[in-house]
């Protein structure tokens, strides 16, 4: 991945500052600690600023409309305080001037404003873009004193840049080094982004082998022609300094394509693992949950003994002595004499009583944790389909729709993603629905399957519903969706799987079942070998 360097910079610079000067800020919104959006306005035109401080994706563009929607920003209830001071300095401001100070990765724009008493003022909010020492900073231009910033830095985290309200400004220390502009030696091409300003360590990459001369007209933004790798690995400012370049309309376009692409990665990375480890954990404490009433149920089966006690004591009842300890009988069961241990404060009959109550709390409970098996293992199967419909996911989107079905109460009315189509093929002129997850999986059986078409599942193992619709498919139609059933499932790669199918008059959602369950009858199994 590329970093954002003070050469990028500066081209953007160049290319926006006739759009910035003189643009009012209309508004400002922060939907996280490390990026910010301003809506700025210019002779009836608005563009949507965007800042990201962020340590690994710091960068400035105007974001496009199509790429807002793909960094999924969500913008909260109650703004932060650094957001809520900035909408008190600088919105309905205008921007006046646009500086990078040399050689800087900060972006300067020079602001003018009234305050409380109608007085103008003159402040400066600058973007620092290094780094992990990125930050965002709004001070005084007449007194040089900051205002806030969005991360305070004091003395314990630098000694040589505290940065806090009531502190002046100052910019980061010089480096050691020369321009490259007016450098007329030799080159060393391993330490040039050392040795020399506006050149970074990826930049440097590119130039390897340059002439001097070269280097200082890039230098110089001479024949500008920005492009981004076809593997997204690299952006440049030059079209001819990178393979397989992807050409953009212009750097700012560059930029926010670029930086959208691993935006929306991290995104989905992070949204992946978060719903993962909330499904495994589901799944472990079910697995923990059958594991103890399976025990609970091998423990309650021996209950027929208490049966078998209170029968035979009650069948000796005139040949044995009351508040005796223990009794030894014939089991006409299994052909044996026994001993049975008694309560010697009890009569024989008591005795009997108690072994049939143990008996018939046994059976009922026994009964009981069968139905709670029954439950656990229709709520196992479900997450475990889930699980598997995160681990297929291809995108944000995807991971949404179950998020949004795991987590209802994050989601607002307004809030909710826009549901997915299934994935549709056609097979021999057969239309074939995929579904993705359970809400897809519900929306195939309840919204477009019909009563004779073809509902397929692998038996025992989570995987996508597949459906065929058409009346009288051939055999092999029926085998390819079957496949398709066996590909899209957790265990594609077994070497023998089973695949039920049936049609869907046959399948049935009980009421307040999980999303995308259904029971089936007359069904037939294909073993896809």
């Amino acid at each position: 991945m590329n970093t954002f360097d003070s050469l990028t910079l500066k081209a953007w610079i160049n290319e926006n500052t006739e759009f910035l000067t003189g643009a009012r800020i209309q508004k400002i919104q922060q939907p996280t600690r490390r990026d910010f959006v301003f809506s700025i306005r210019k002779s009836g035109e608005t563009r949507k600023f965007y800042i990201n401080i962020n340590p690994q994706l710091h960068h400035i563009c105007f974001m496009s409309k199509e790429n807002e929607n793909r960094r999924m920003i969500e913008i909260p209830k109650k703004p932060p305080m650094f957001c809520m001071l900035l909408r008190k300095y600088l919105e309905n401001s205008v921007i006046y001037k646009v500086n990078q100070p040399p050689y800087e990765r900060i972006l300067e724009l020079y602001i003018e404003t009234f305050n409380e008493l109608s007085e103008k003022i003159y402040l400066c909010l600058a973007v620092e873009l290094m780094g992990k020492h990125s930050n965002v900073v709004l001070y005084n231009d007449d007194t040089n004193v900051i205002i806030g910033c969005a991360h305070n830095i004091g003395a314990e985290k630098s000694s040589v840049r505290e940065m806090a309200g009531t502190l002046p400004y100052t910019y980061p220390p010089k480096q050691n080094k020369t321009d490259i502009l007016t450098y007329c030696g030799e080159i060393n091409y391993e330490t040039m982004h050392n040795d020399f300003y506006w050149i970074s360590k990826a930049f440097a990459n590119h130039l390897e082998g340059q002439p001097v001369e070269k280097i200082k007209s890039l230098v110089n933004l001479d024949g500008i022609s920005p492009v981004i790798s076809a593997d997204y690995k690299d952006f440049s400012l030059f079209r001819n300094l990178i393979k397989n370049p992807l050409p953009q309309k212009s750097v700012n376009e560059m930029l926010d394509n670029y930086f959208t692409y691993y935006q929306e990665k991290d995104k989905f990375q992070t949204l992946k693992i978060h719903l993962e480890t909330f499904t495994n954990q589901k799944i472990k404490k079910l697995k923990n949950s059958r594991s103890k009433i399976e025990e609970q149920i091998k423990r309650e089966k021996n209950s027929d003994m208490y049966r078998l006690f209170g029968d035979l004591i009650m069948a000796n009842l005139y040949n044995n002595k009351d508040f005796s300890s223990s009794i030894e009988v014939y089991d006409y069961e299994n052909n044996k004499n026994i001993t049975i241990e008694l309560d010697n404060t009890k009569t024989l009959k008591e005795n009997a009583n108690k072994f049939y109550k143990l008996y018939t709390k046994g059976k009922t409970s026994l009964q009981k944790s069968a139905e709670m098996k029954e439950q656990i293992s229709e709520n196992l199967a479900y997450y475990e389909q889930v699980r598997y419909s995160i681990e297929t996911a291809e995108n944000i989107r995807d991971l949404l729709e179950v998020k949004q079905e795991l987590m209802p109460e994050e989601y607002k009315k307004t809030d909710k993603p826009k549901a997915i189509e299934p994935e549709k093929i056609k097979i021999s002129g057969y239309s074939v629905y995929i579904g993705k997850n359970n809400r897809q999986n519900d929306y195939i059986i309840s919204k477009l399957a019909k009563d004779d078409d073809l509902w397929f599942h692998t038996k025992d193992c989570a995987g996508s519903h597949v459906l065929l619709k058409g009346e009288k498919p051939p055999d092999e139609v029926i085998l390819q969706c079957a496949k398709l059933a066996k590909e899209h499932s957790s265990a594609p790669k077994s070497s023998k799987i089973g695949v039920i199918y049936t049609k869907r008059k046959y399948l049935r959602k009980p009421p307040k079942a999980n999303l995308g369950y259904v029971t089936y009858k007359n069904e037939k199994e294909i073993v896809i070998d």
